[in-house]
């Protein structure tokens, strides 16, 4: 029986439908994680506690040694990352052990947002035009001071920190004057989000101001093999994501653009993988379509996050989590065709901060037409923080029909039906 690694924070929603994945595979699941209770609620003893760290140095060291450790024991045949803060593990225990995965100097890329930007940027890969901000600009910035920098830069733009993921803080300025405020905010945001780390990553502190492009925006899945880049689905993001914060709400797949679009969709992610260095396992990109054609935010070197990948099937029934442990472990892959005419999945967003009181109408929700789930992930009682400070969502609706559209329209009136009490 093949045995995998499987490297998930505590803050994860995907271990549930990575084991189911496993169990129809017949593969043998370690979890390794940073955190006991979890670990031992979902695995007993087939766990491993991992200073995983976001990819701090010193924690990657850390837990690349437990794992050889445990390699010794039972070897591994394949470790995969499920989300950011495990990939680069993955990826330097993987090298350690001689597994197939990707250089590690890669995955850091796509860790940092001022990384990425430069590569894309040497490689020629359509981006959006930006400046990287170090740690001595953003104090010099704070402090009142002009950036020469900065002047190149047209409004408006959006400033984002080079490390955080899912939009959390990212904050569009609309003129020169708005940066400092902007600013202030993202660093105290980032301050928050690293205070239980000991050491801070290279990318603390500095900050990544790019323009806006307007238009449409679009998230793409994709698994890459020996570099080949192979798409999976393409989602369309229907509400417009124009800030100051840029909240996801609705994917749907697949893509209403014309087939025009979506091949040259196609070409710059994979020109933007290839300039990564990424060569082995899932993607997840997201990208423009504006005026000048497709800009490519970012690369992710990971599925798509939450439970949005329970939007995907492929095939009969095969999960995305299926098709990733199988490029794991090199089995083969069934024809990836996309099950049904379409699907769709609605992030339940967060109206305001405060503490979660009730969520009502679920069972309301679940009676439209066209609904396949919904769940909701934070608990009742629990503080609820909207972006750009929050980094997690209320729940996820999910929704399948014969065209986007109704899967879309399905999705938004499911969605009235719920009240969420926040007090």
């Amino acid at each position: 029986m093949p045995r995998v690694l499987l490297l998930l924070p505590t803050t994860t929603y995907r271990a549930r439908d990575f084991l189911d994945a496993a169990d129809s595979l017949d593969i043998e699941i370690v979890i390794g994680s940073d955190g006991r209770q979890t670990l031992e609620d979902l695995m007993g003893q087939r766990a491993l506690v991992l200073p995983l760290g976001g990819g701090a140095e010193n924690d990657v060291r850390a837990s690349v040694a437990a794992i050889a450790d445990a390699n010794e024991k039972t070897p591994f045949d394949a470790i995969v990352g499920v989300d950011d803060g495990g990939i680069v593990v993955a990826a330097a225990a993987s090298d350690r052990l001689g597994l197939p995965a990707n250089d590690v100097a890669a995955v850091r890329r796509t860790r940092d947002k001022r990384e990425q930007r430069s590569a894309f940027s040497a490689a020629e890969v359509p981006q959006p035009e930006y400046t990287a901000l170090d740690p001595d600009d953003v104090r010099r910035l704070l402090a009142g001071e002009r950036l020469d920098q900065i002047d190149h830069v047209t409004f408006p733009a959006v400033l984002k920190p080079p490390e955080l993921s899912g939009s959390q803080g990212v904050i569009r300025v609309d003129a020169p004057g708005e940066m400092r405020a902007a600013a202030q905010r993202i660093v105290d945001i980032i301050k928050g989000s690293t205070e239980e780390t000991e050491e801070c990553s290279p990318g603390s502190g500095a900050l990544v101001l790019e323009e806006f492009v307007a238009g449409p925006e679009v998230a793409v899945e994709a698994v890459v093999r020996s570099g080949n880049v192979r798409v999976l689905a393409v989602f369309d993001k229907p509400d417009p994501l124009d800030g100051p914060y840029f909240e996801e709400t609705i994917y749907v797949t697949p893509s209403r653009h014309s087939d025009r679009d979506l091949r040259d969709l196609e070409r710059v992610v994979a020109i933007g993988v290839g300039a990564l260095g990424i060569t082995e396992g899932p993607v997840h990109a997201e990208a423009r379509l504006g005026d000048r054609g497709v800009r490519l935010l970012e690369v992710a070197a990971r599925s798509i996050g939450g439970l949005c990948a329970r939007a995907l099937r492929f095939g009969v029934g095969v999960t995305l989590e299926e098709v990733i442990l199988r490029h794991a472990l090199e089995l083969p892959v069934p024809v990836l065709v996309p099950e049904g005419a379409a699907s769709g999945v609605m992030m339940l967003p967060i109206p305001h901060a405060g503490t979660l009181r009730e969520v009502r109408g679920v069972d309301e929700a679940r009676a439209v037409p066209g609904v396949v789930g919904l769940e909701t992930t934070i608990p009742v009682g629990s503080a609820v923080v909207p972006l750009p400070e929050g980094d997690r969502y209320l729940g996820f609706l999910f929704g399948r029909g014969d065209d986007p559209a109704e899967v879309e329209d399905t999705l938004r009136r499911a969605h009235a039906r719920l009240e969420i009490e926040i007090s």
